[in-house]
């Protein structure tokens, strides 16, 4: 993990039900931009020392000229979701582009009838469904590319 002064810190809760805590970077320790990092808090305005685990990600921002930090390469994926409501059905298709190339997944929710209308909920669940799909085809990919020795080949493959 590799950081800049500015850049916005995630850490993921442990707890279900939590929000994410987020924070920006306002002080890098090491030249090369690894922990520690001292971050303020969006919550509560504090600063502290961070040592980030597994569940903490970096959201760079915009460096001088759109380039990223030194050792660092950005990429840009995209991933579309598409929410269909047809009766007591939802589904979601969530589509990741990326270097020419994508891959999909598809998420599935029915009301039960005996349960109130929340389409709200039918397409939270059908996009977190979708979601994962997508994660499980794209390490498939990952997977396959590994396995058949071409991990040079387009990325994403459908």
């Amino acid at each position: 993990m590799k950081a800049a002064v500015g850049d916005r810190i995630v850490i993921a809760s442990t707890v279900v039900d939590q929000v994410p805590r987020d924070g920006r970077v306002v002080e890098v320790r090491h030249p090369d931009g690894s922990p520690p990092y001292l971050v303020e808090w969006s919550d509560t305005g504090d600063v502290s020392l961070v040592f980030p685990g597994p569940d903490a990600h970096i959201d760079h921002h915009e460096h001088p000229e759109g380039a990223a930090p030194a050792g660092q390469v950005r990429k840009s994926w995209t991933v579309t979701v598409t929410i269909t409501e047809e009766g007591d059905r939802t589904t979601a298709t969530a589509v990741l582009s990326a270097e020419g190339a994508a891959v999909d997944g598809v998420g599935l929710a029915r009301r039960n009838p005996k349960d109130v209308a929340a389409p709200a909920v039918g397409d939270e669940v059908a996009v977190s469904r979708a979601l994962r799909h997508l994660a499980d085809r794209l390490l498939d990919v990952a997977d396959s590319a590994l396995r058949t020795g071409d991990p040079g080949r387009t990325p994403l493959v459908d």
